[in-house]
């Protein structure tokens, strides 16, 4: 009798042990699972809901299994040109194959590891292959900017010559590839490295880029200096539209004078002519009168001028001594 309730308690307790290891686990959505006994694996769980599992012997490792995000850190990263830049990147990825991931990298820390180490070597190797404007410039929309200059409401000013200059001075070379170009290379160099650790890598993304700080400030430098002289192309253009207006206006102004110049004489001359008639005909209608009062009225102008006399014996005082 006392053999069976030992038995029975020993049953009971193996029960409670089992029932309390819990045979039983949930694979929620979003997950997916590996079961390992001992260190091997026995089985990969990709669906949701509720399974089996042996107690004491059987271990869940759960993984996500949506698709999550890289963010790296800022690098310090030489172009082909030997110019420092800074560059970050960010990336998405998720675990296709959960049984290769445990068994190369195990941790879903261990996996931002690695792809840590992967991208940021192919950033280097990607960035160092290409010029400076290759990792800046998306595009060669820069090099249109002849539509900008057209839109600034510049008059007559010959946008031409000002669009020549800004290209000039600006000396921007086209790109053949672009930030988005290299992004997809790295892309593609990255994704090559990565399926032997059960990841799939989504895409690459360039989020920032940025000058050194030994690089900053000469690139301000050339900056300032390429909007000075596009400014002296302005300055110059409106110069020589002030030169031509001023010129245009001197010419103007001197036919307006000279016509009027001409009107004035032309008037001056006819009021001449008609005071000369005048006088004529004065003349002859009273000799007398007319020679006496021109004498009168050259007194008038000369006398007060005299300081002093030394005679008035003369024909032309005559008036002053005779009556006639």
């Amino acid at each position: 009798m006392k053999k069976i309730v030992t038995t029975a308690v020993i049953i009971i307790v193996i029960f409670i042990g089992v029932v309390v290891a819990g045979p039983l686990y949930v694979v929620n959505e979003g997950e997916q699972a590996v079961i390992v006994q001992f260190g091997r694996i026995t089985r990969v769980i990709t669906t949701a809901g509720l399974k089996l599992k042996i107690p004491f012997i059987d271990e869940v490792i759960r993984y996500p299994k949506k698709i999550m995000s890289w963010d790296g850190e800022a690098r310090i990263v030489p172009t082909a040109e030997r110019q420092f830049i800074f560059v970050d990147v960010v990336a998405r990825w998720r675990i296709a194959d959960p049984q290769k991931f445990y068994e190369s990298i195990n941790t879903v820390d261990a996996a931002y590891s690695k792809l840590a180490e992967i991208i940021d070597s192919e950033v280097r190797t990607v960035v160092a292959e290409n010029p400076l404007i290759e990792s800046v410039r998306n595009s060669n929309i820069i090099m249109e900017r002849s539509t900008d200059i057209d839109t600034l409401g510049l008059g007559e000013i010959d946008t031409d010559i000002i669009t020549s200059t800004v290209q000039t001075v600006s000396n921007h070379e086209p790109i053949t590839r672009g930030r988005r170009r290299l992004a997809e290379e790295i892309l593609a160099r990255s994704a090559r490295m990565v399926p032997e650790y059960g990841i799939v890598l989504i895409d690459v993304v360039t989020r920032q880029i940025s000058y050194s700080n030994e690089l900053t400030p000469s690139v301000y430098a050339r900056m300032i200096r390429e909007r000075n002289q596009i400014a002296m192309a302005f300055r110059s253009q409106g110069e020589g539209r002030k030169a031509e207006w001023l010129g245009k206006m001197d010419n103007d102004k001197r036919s307006i004078l000279s016509a009027a110049y001409e009107q004035a004489e032309t008037i001056r001359g006819r009021a001449d002519a008609e005071a000369t008639r005048v006088y004529a005909d004065a003349y002859n209608r009273d000799r007398g009168f007319f020679d006496f009062w021109r004498a009168i009225e050259s007194y008038r102008q000369t006398m007060p001028k005299f300081e002093k006399t030394l005679t008035t014996d003369m024909e032309y005082f005559r008036y002053l001594y005779s009556p006639r």
